[in-house]
């Protein structure tokens, strides 16, 4: 039997400068704006200005006297050809799911929702000639605020519907069986927190606007658009329009960020697709920010009511959490989903004996909520993150101590939490140790203490957030169960060309996480080849036909794991055609290092490489018999249960009570992400999420007045930070390796987002105690935070 090679990899774990990255850099991209097709005509959308409206009149026969003008349409001229966008996950049986065609046809719900479209020869006519639709707007009433759009006799968003809410789901541990009964956990408790924490809006802001380019010309219509799900896109664009799957290629370039914001299948591509087949020539869509801001789904946006019950010496009793979550004026692919996948996350990485955890979904007059980086995992780990310092303050504890108290040992492994999940592994006292070490915790505490009792006008807070998450959203049957439409498996392939070289086809599809370096590097390793030599393919359904595409932090957890298995096939069919040339049986191979050699030859024996068996396959003049003459291999791949990375961040801020100006003065992120593949990737990782979290704490919201108009609508108002806003944060790792995948590996694309809000803000809370401050609505801008002051009770 060929045994694989047990000596420490060459690749994995190697800190590789990214193949992508050279590319990218130099200009040398493909972004789906800069395709240029012949006869190229280009389309611009005429969005509702309004939140709610009935739609009278729409003429779009003015337009098609403008300039360059070659065609206008509304809803109400396709509205029985242009069907409904799709809602993938339906969470409850009695979810409440209203249509939504990709063009309204007589109701606008809201700021942004498309209209009307002009198809013109150029960019700047289409966009002019907007101006000439005339549009007819029966205003209606409008609900903003989720507790008002659950009240008695809101304004409905959906008059059909007869009510808001689009569901209510609840879990229950003692029903569930996973955990005791949550009301004798509360009546026996010494101490009780209550706690509304609010996740306002955000907006994904990624840094390539959404684009899409269709041609219709040929036999099969090819789609480009800048999304993270290509294989999605085909799926639903065959479901429907009714364009056979075979007859449809789905390609997504250079894509230029995502974080959760490319994930949905939109009107647009839809739109795209139908007006290419309808004029049918190629079309280009590429959005302005504004629309982007505006019409791209939205994130977060929930308030979060927490009870938490203790002893007096801080062990945890139970846990109650009742969202509302603000679904927008739609379902997009996965909206109801989103506040759900953080109800596994809530106890987070301690040992509650009870929980239950309820949340409504609500519909208000406000673009659609969906994914966005760590989608609900970064609200729970806030809520509970919070909470626990929160309790601290209340118990007069240390936060770190607090969280020592309770959370699972790293000899209870494997645990059953009180939520219905298995953490496989972990070690919370080694990350935590680690982070301690690196911020000088304890001398830091000695400074807040000689600064508070000097009264100094900077205070400085330090903030804790430890966590866990659950990354790789499988196995298939999980899914299922739950009411989701899809699975959770990842596929991979692996060609070997007749000189020994390697195409790598992966179902997963990249947007700046860097597959192209670590998934070269896993089949180097695995393979036995140089680095060089693998090329990865991805993003297109004709070269990559099956995926599931990338989000959730699913790419190495399931797809590398699919490209392992495929490399090892390959190894496998390489034995008899090794054995055959080596003239042994194929009992005496061993595999080391790419070459086979016979078992007990001397080690300077040369034996032959995967690179002699692609070639003799190649050739097929000398086969052993019943042997098929190739080395390609295909693998699907479909975990048995989420990966666990955790870790532990901690920040100091220091908080001017004179102006409410908040500056980090450290941050440090120790993360156990499980075997690392590339430590330059996850550092990277680390860092980009880190920045997003912190960018919720002190300096992102999407905020709309009361008639429903965005007021941050461009990036003057909505304000991502830059580098000059940011502190250095020292990163760190510990290494657990998960028990149940083969290489070890976790996740990492979502951990710093997931782990630095409750950090920063904890910071700036700890800070403000003196001042009878706990809690600052976020983002925990300067006038908040000096409001904050004012308004404290320091008694």
């Amino acid at each position: 039997m060929t045994t694989v090679d047990e000596r420490p990899a060459a690749e994995i774990g190697a800190p590789r400068k990214r193949k992508e990255d050279a590319r990218l850099i130099t200009g040398r991209t493909m972004w789906t704006d800069n395709l240029v097709l012949p006869g190229m005509l280009h389309i611009a959308i005429l969005r509702s200005p309004m939140a709610h409206a009935r739609i009278t009149r729409v003429d779009t026969a003015p337009a098609l006297s403008q300039p360059g003008v070659v065609a206008a349409f509304s809803g109400r001229d396709v509205a029985d050809t242009q069907g409904t966008l799709p809602c993938a996950w339906t969470v409850t049986e009695d979810m409440v799911h209203p249509d939504r065609p990709p063009l309204a046809v007589d109701e606008v719900r809201h700021v942004g929702e498309p209209v009307a479209v002009v198809v013109a020869r150029d960019a700047a006519s289409a966009a002019d000639a907007l101006a000439a639709i005339d549009v007819d707007y029966e205003p209606l009433p409008v609900v903003m605020e989720m507790d008002e759009a659950l009240g008695e006799g809101a304004a409905l968003v959906h008059a059909d519907k007869g009510t808001n809410k689009s569901y209510t789901w609840v879990y229950d541990s003692a029903e569930a069986g996973t955990g005791q009964p949550i009301d004798p956990a509360f009546a026996g408790a010494e101490v009780v927190l209550k706690r509304r924490y609010v996740q306002q809006r955000l907006i994904p802001a990624f840094m390539e606007p959404r684009s899409v380019v269709v041609d219709p010309t040929a036999d099969q219509i090819t789609v480009w658009s800048s999304t993270q799900v290509p294989h999605f896109v085909r799926i639903f664009l065959t479901l429907i329009t009714g364009v056979p799957e075979h007859k449809i290629r789905v390609i997504a370039p250079d894509v230029g960020g995502g974080f959760g914001g490319k994930l949905a299948f939109t009107a647009e591509e839809l739109l795209a697709f139908m007006t290419a087949r309808r004029v049918g020539k190629p079309v280009k869509y590429t959005e302005t920010r504004s629309e982007s801001l505006a019409a791209a789904h939205h994130g977060r946006d929930m308030y979060q009511d927490v009870e938490l019950a203790a002893r007096r010496d801080g062990t945890l009793l139970g846990l109650r959490v009742r969202l509302i979550a603000n679904m927008g004026a739609y379902l997009s692919l996965i909206t109801p989903a989103i506040p759900l996948l953080g109800r596994y996350m809530y106890n987070g990485i301690y040992k509650l004996p009870a929980y239950r955890f309820e949340c409504t979904g609500v519909f208000t007059n406000t673009t659609p909520t969906d994914a966005y980086r760590g989608a609900g995992r970064p609200e729970a780990t806030y809520a509970i993150e919070r909470a626990m310092d929160d309790l601290a303050a209340e118990l007069d504890m240390d936060p770190i101590e607090l969280r020592r108290r309770n959370w699972i040992g790293h000899g209870e492994f494997p645990f059953d939490t009180v939520a219905g999940l298995t953490y496989d592994s972990g070690n919370y006292e080694a990350a935590t140790d680690k982070a301690m070490s690196l911020l000088g915790y304890d001398e830091l505490r000695r400074e807040q203490a000689a600064r508070r009792s000097s009264g100094d006008p900077v205070q400085l807070g330090i903030g804790v957030s430890t966590y866990t998450e659950m990354c790789g959203l499988a196995p298939s049957r999980w899914l299922g169960s739950l009411g989701y439409a899809a699975g959770g498996w990842e596929s991979a392939s692996v060609r070997m060309l007749p000189t020994g070289k390697v195409e790598v086809l992966t179902g997963t599809s990249p947007h700046g996480q860097g597959h192209e370096t670590a998934w070269s590097q896993i089949a180097a390793d695995q393979l036995g080849v140089p680095f060089e030599d693998v090329e990865v393919l991805h993003g297109d359904t004709r070269t990559s036909h099956k995926g599931l595409d990338t989000y959730g932090s699913r790419s190495l957890a399931v797809g590398g794991i699919a490209l392992v298995n495929a490399c090892q096939k390959v190894v496998e069919k390489a034995k008899p055609i090794a054995a055959h040339l080596l003239e042994c049986d194929v009992a005496d191979l061993e595999f080391t290092g790419g070459r086979f050699r016979v078992r007990g030859a001397p080690s300077d024996a040369e034996g032959k490489g995967l690179a002699d068996c692609a070639f003799a396959v190649f050739a097929a003049h000398d086969m052993p018999g019943g042997t098929e003459p190739t080395l390609d291999s295909e693998a699907t791949y479909d975990p048995t249960d989420f990966s666990f990375p955790h870790g532990t961040h901690l920040c100091a801020t220091e908080v001017d009570t004179e102006t409410g100006q908040v500056t980090i003065r450290s941050y440090v992120a120790v993360d156990d992400v499980g075997k690392v593949i590339n430590p330059l990737i996850v550092e990277g990782q680390v860092h980009g999420g880190v920045v997003q979290g912190i960018a919720q704490a002190l300096f992102e919201e999407a905020v709309y007045d009361e008639e429903g108009n965005l007021l941050t609508g461009t990036f003057v108002d909505y304000t991502p930070p830059s580098s000059a806003d940011l502190p250095d944060i020292v990163t760190d790792r510990t290494e657990t390796p998960a028990p149940d995948h083969p290489l070890g590996v976790k996740g990492v694309g979502e951990a710093g987002t997931i782990a630095s809000t409750p950090a920063v803000v904890n910071a700036i809370v700890d800070a403000l105690r003196p001042y009878g401050v706990s809690d600052i609505r976020m983002p925990c801008t300067p006038e908040r935070v000096w409001r904050a002051i004012q308004g404290g009770d320091r008694s």
